[in-house]
């Protein structure tokens, strides 16, 4: 893991692609399981950083941030523009810069897990820290209405 994570780090036999398997594996709410999901956001590829306890309501999300079209990025947009692959994405190491929004959800846990580019590894971190390293703009994944 590279551009200052301090960790711990985890590697485990089995999967961590999921939030749920992750959350098993680690022993901790799904809600601090911090998903790196890769989606088109008017034809731009951007990360949402959210947390394992929510999904992301693409059409309300897209309206929230002024754009007109969002959809999630097919596996091969994801590997393109992360270099990694789904269930794995790390929220670092991708091979150029991304716009990145993270889900202010995280930051009720004092500790919170990510993927480090693979399905079965994780690396702990804060919400502060993750927000710095991926320069993301704090979003409420929560719909107000």
């Amino acid at each position: 893991m590279a551009k200052g994570a301090r960790g711990p780090f985890r590697e485990f036999a089995q999967s961590t692609k999921t939030s749920a398997d992750a959350a098993a594996a680690l022993g901790c709410e799904v809600g601090a399981i911090a998903s790196c999901l890769v989606f088109e956001l008017d034809d731009e590829p951007i990360v949402v950083i959210k947390s394992g306890a929510f999904r992301v309501d693409t059409k309300w999300f897209a309206s929230s941030v002024g754009a007109v079209t969002m959809r999630q990025a097919t596996p091969d947009e994801v590997r393109s523009a992360t270099g990694q692959a789904i269930g794995g994405v790390s929220p670092v190491n991708w091979p150029g810069p991304l716009r990145v929004f993270i889900d202010d959800a995280l930051a009720a846990f004092d500790r919170i897990w990510s993927a480090c580019g693979t399905p079965n590894a994780v690396f702990a971190t804060t919400y502060a820290e993750l927000a710095s390293l991926t320069n993301a703009q704090p979003v409420s994944l929560l719909d107000p209405r």
